[in-house]
């Protein structure tokens, strides 16, 4: 399955637009997403403790429903620790949002990313409605303009589609994602949506999305912050006409390969758009002897500090994620740890059987100097592995963090 330009309105029957409804000054700040048709829903959101009320409405959808229509979305403001204001704007958006297009408020789902501890703004929310109704269009810059109204210290859009077969019929799935801080999700802001035309069964959907959310989303880090708000819908509307899937057969595995493709792809895209980030950070760890250990090791280098400003400074400082490795929880045996660095200046062995191996610095620094770097770890004791994404720790992390709220 290869990756396509594209996004939320890639899929049949799915249509959005965004605009700037004074959230954030000359940015658009509310995007919106319509199916022509009810969509079956899966859902996974913020383990965080403290959940913003949009989380707590859309979840109670997904458990209780399994079906919605829409999605309203704003920037700027997180509605999060709001108590029982942020509620009544929740009830009020969705009802003013069902009463424009003809569906009742539990068909409406909703979903807020920005500065926590704000009321939001219920005349902006009505105005960016009314304005974002004749805009709503199914065509690839509309799934663009909703995908860039969801962003807040990104610096670049995040979508793309996939097309693929189910019973003969071409189906396709879109996605549009944000978050560039705050992202360490177990499930990190993180905000995704993906639309798809397939038929699938709800509860296989919401299924396909949670081993899909497990190699993909929960295995990235860029800050160490689980956010209020986290997010990540599936919604299928069944528009390919394809039969629809209720069993785990092999129409079923397609769809979760599709899904995983999509969601790994969009994954990648945020730890690379890490606040002040240069780098996108990679780590895989093999030969593992189960996939928890594996991933279990990987996360640790991805979430480390230390680690992250070894990888800023073009440092190629491996007793940073040999020590990493061991705080981690999970066992290994040091003598037996292989480890390299990988980037498109080539690649270098930096430790064999846990020692160095004397390597050319000089190459270590020019490897580690571009955009997209790997670490392979072999930990020699099975067949299992894990794959984590991160990205480097620079002083324009902190720059923008400091000015957030300015």
């Amino acid at each position: 399955m290869e990756i396509r330009e594209g996004g939320v309105t890639s899929a049949k029957g799915f249509r959005a637009a965004s605009v700037c409804a004074g959230f954030k000054k000359g940015r658009k700040d509310m995007s919106m997403i319509v199916s022509e048709v009810p969509f079956h829903l899966a859902g996974t959101f913020t383990t965080n403790l403290v959940k913003a009320a949009p989380v707590i409405w859309d979840r109670a959808i997904v458990q209780t429903k399994g079906t919605a229509q829409a999605v309203v979305m704003n920037s700027g403001v997180a509605n999060a620790c709001t108590g029982k204001a942020g509620d009544e704007a929740c009830i009020g958006t969705a009802s003013y949002a069902a009463s424009r297009l003809g569906l009742s408020p539990e068909q409406i789902l909703l979903a807020s990313t920005g500065v926590i501890g704000v009321s939001l703004p219920m005349d902006k929310v009505e105005h960016g409605i009314d304005l974002m109704l004749p805009l709503l269009s199914d065509s690839e810059g509309a799934g663009s303009a909703a995908a860039e109204g969801i962003m807040t210290t990104d610096t670049v859009r995040k979508e793309c589609s996939i097309h693929f077969q189910l019973a003969g019929r071409e189906v396709t799935l879109g996605g549009m994602t944000k978050g560039a801080g705050m992202i360490h999700p177990k499930m990190g802001t993180m905000l995704c949506f993906l639309t798809t035309d397939a038929n699938v069964s709800q509860k296989l959907l919401q299924k396909a999305l949670l081993s899909a959310v497990q190699d993909s989303f929960n295995m990235i880090s860029v800050d160490g912050d689980m956010s209020t708000n986290d997010t990540c819908l599936l919604m299928a509307n069944g528009r390919a006409g394809n039969p629809e899937i209720v069993e785990e057969d092999d129409d079923y595995q397609t769809f979760c390969e599709a899904v995983g493709t999509v969601t790994k792809h969009l994954a990648r895209a945020m730890a690379k758009d890490g606040e002040g980030a240069h780098a996108l950070f990679e780590v895989k760890v093999q030969g593992a002897s189960s996939k928890k250990q594996a991933v279990t090791l990987a996360k640790s280098v991805i979430e480390s500090s230390l680690v992250k400003t070894a990888i800023a400074g073009h440092d190629a400082n491996w007793g940073r994620i040999i020590c990493a490795m061991g705080y981690s929880g999970a066992s290994f045996e040091e003598g037996k740890v292989d480890l390299s660095f990988r980037s498109h200046a080539g690649e270098i062995q930096i430790a064999k059987n846990g020692v160095t191996t004397g390597f050319d610095e000089e190459l270590a620094t020019k490897i580690l100097s571009e955009d997209e770097i790997t670490a392979l770890i072999d930990i020699h004791e099975g067949t299992c592995e894990a794959t984590a994404w991160g990205c480097d720790l620079t002083h324009e992390y902190i720059n923008i963090n400091a000015d957030y709220r300015s």
